[in-house]
């Protein structure tokens, strides 16, 4: 069907299935459930709220909260009250939150705690635009801020004195009026707003329904943060289609709770699979000698199945018997440890090491990657379970345009998911969508000749981890240097890997001086790099550095160059910027010693290493 908004796929999802289960969620140590009659009945005594309360159209409402049924629930509020929501990461500073709600101009804030509430608090002077912040857990006090609890009595008192207008306000949503706007960090590390409108997410879960990738019987298990892109369009999906979703957005209970709630597909970011693949290689390692080698020998059966497959063949003979040993001694714990009723994951927001993906399939666990941007609304080529090619990110969306420029071979994408443009940056917007409604995604590529397109390059600097979150490496690079007076360059590093380190140079005369106070006088900058005395001195302006980011930015590892980054040294622009992909060329065994033993640093090479995709 084609729907006008959100609003709408909402009403018609809640009166087609009222009885079936919408959600599962925790409740205490066991599971709830929520019909979707239930999920209508609470959306709209929250919507009723909120516009008992002021709420206009296309008003923005910020969401400060981790994944949870309440964020679903109170994202769909906003939806049927005609407003537009804004997304915040629990993890952000109260800094990094004001600045949003300011530039967002958001009017009200849901928030998920006491922990959450006190860090607009600490603002509130800065923040004169908010009426009220909702906070899901307990009930707070004072005249700012009121339960969840309170929202939806109000709510039902309001629309039980304009019983027509819930339906009335949500219907008179428009397809070009603004649904959400996710914050996206820049190069300047300031985020921009991206305006994504209804018919984004109404053609998002067209797009995902006229696939077929999923149906009325599959079950999902949702734990992708809300405020992320990624998250949010597994909400459309299933509006569209009308499956049953367990949520819960505590990392360290996912992989237990697969084995509880047995879903069919599961939406994750690479690191998930690194961490599951190296607990699997430990385990089978740890077991001793026999055990390894049936481990090794499944796992090499294994991958000859995967051969065949991925040639749309099927193992026969003695190869289809000891896959069938195989599964039975090893790969079926696996299996078991995810529900046994997996379907297939989608890896996305981050690229997917190919080695990754062949290793899942050797398990007969298939891993569908995919590929978009907050810009393009999440999800514009996907991989399908009947038509995947690992090391690209599948073929388009129905209804997604795709060219490659032919002056540098950058991913042109063009359709009904593209943005509306960035909040408020006018400038930005023209520059990353053209006069034709191409969208510019800064990522280089090329497509074969069935229409699978491979991720080969970035032109921009934008770190991504291999979490799926963005890092601004100048931005953190800039605060270090303003703090720290003893260094003179600093090259943030992180892309594609699962946490950020750094490589630092120190300043001369500073840090000599430095030295001279302390005992150390007499020696060049190269011992003084080497000393312990220097590393803790920077240890100390890294921990403050820290302490101000978030942390998916923090710099969990530094070291300390012998000598200076120079223009004489190639190092350095002729306007002595930084050339990164030099350096960290140039410095790729010592960083890849930061992450040794992890293998999400495999094919992480920025220069483009076999079977690296990189992302915007």
């Amino acid at each position: 069907m084609s729907f006008r908004s959100v609003a709408e796929m909402f009403l018609h999802r809640v009166a087609q299935t009222p009885d079936q289960v919408a959600f599962e969620y925790p409740d205490g140590s066991a599971w709830a459930t929520m019909t979707w009659r239930k999920a209508g009945e609470r959306v709209r005594a929250l919507a009723s709220g909120l516009r008992a309360l002021g709420l206009a159209s296309e008003e923005r409402v910020a969401l400060l909260s981790g994944t949870r049924v309440e964020w679903i629930l109170a994202d769909l509020s906003v939806s049927m009250a005609s407003g537009a929501t804004s997304t915040i990461y629990p993890s952000n500073t109260a800094e990094e939150c004001a600045y949003i709600l300011k530039d967002s101009a958001a009017t009200f804030v849901y928030a998920e705690d006491a922990k959450q509430l006190a860090k607009l608090t600490s603002r509130r002077d800065e923040l004169p635009l908010i009426k009220k912040v909702i906070v899901f857990d307990g009930e707070p006090s004072g005249d700012w801020a009121l339960s969840l609890r309170q929202l939806e009595e109000l709510g039902r008192a309001y629309d039980r004195e304009h019983p027509e207008a819930y339906e009335q306000v949500a219907r008179a949503v428009r397809p070009d009026q603004l649904a959400t706007l996710i914050y996206t960090s820049g190069t300047t590390g300031l985020p921009k707003g991206v305006e994504l409108t209804h018919d984004c997410w109404v053609y998002e879960g067209w797009a995902i329904d006229e696939m077929k990738l999923l149906t009325k019987e599959d079950k999902q298990y949702l734990w992708l943060p809300l405020s992320h892109v990624f998250g949010k369009v597994l909400q459309a999906a299933q509006l569209q289609v009308g499956f049953p979703t367990a949520v819960d957005g505590r990392i360290d209970k996912l992989v237990d709770n697969l084995s509880v709630v047995k879903p069919t597909f599961v939406a994750a970011v690479p690191r998930i699979f690194e961490k599951v693949h190296n607990k699997v290689v430990m385990g089978a390692k740890e077991g001793g000698g026999l055990k390894f080698a049936i481990f090794n020998w499944a796992f090499g059966v294994g991958r000859q199945v995967s051969a065949l497959r991925q040639k749309g063949q099927q193992p026969s003979g003695l190869l289809a018997i000891q896959q069938a040993i195989a599964h039975r001694l090893v790969f079926s714990k696996l299996h078991q440890r995810f529900g046994g009723r997996m379907r297939f994951f989608i890896s996305g927001s981050a690229p997917l090491a190919r080695d990754l993906a062949e290793f899942f399939h050797a398990a007969g666990i298939l891993v569908c990657e995919g590929y978009g941007l907050t810009e393009s609304s999440a999800a514009s080529f996907v991989n399908r379970p009947q038509r995947y090619r690992f090391g690209t990110v599948g073929m388009p969306l129905p209804g997604t345009e795709v060219k490659i420029a032919e002056s540098d071979g950058e991913i042109l994408l063009r359709g009904r998911g593209i943005m509306r443009g960035y909040h408020g940056k006018p400038g930005e917007t023209a520059e990353s969508l053209d006069a034709d409604g191409w969208l510019h995604t800064g990522d280089i590529g090329n497509l074969d000749g069935e229409g699978f397109l491979r991720i080969t390059d970035r032109k921009k600097d934008l770190i991504k981890t291999s979490g799926g979150k963005y890092v601004a490496p100048q931005m953190i690079e800039g605060k270090l240097k303003s703090i720290c007076p003893y260094i003179s360059q600093v090259v943030v590093h992180g892309n594609n890997r699962n946490y950020c380190t750094a490589i630092v140079t120190l300043d001369e005369e500073s840090v000599k001086k430095w030295a001279a106070d302390n005992g150390l006088g007499g020696q060049g900058v190269d011992q003084l790099a080497g000393s312990d005395a220097v590393r803790k001195l920077i240890q100390g302006y890294v921990d403050e550095l820290n302490n101000g980011l978030a942390k998916y930015e923090t710099v969990k590892k530094f070291a300390i160059l012998k000598a200076d980054l120079s223009l004489e040294a190639g190092d350095l622009t002729a306007s002595l910027k930084i050339k990164r992909k030099v350096v960290e060329q140039k410095y790729r065994e010592l960083l890849d010693a930061f992450y040794s033993g992890t293998l999400a640093d495999m094919g992480s090479s920025s220069e483009g290493g076999k079977g690296e995709q990189t992302r915007r």
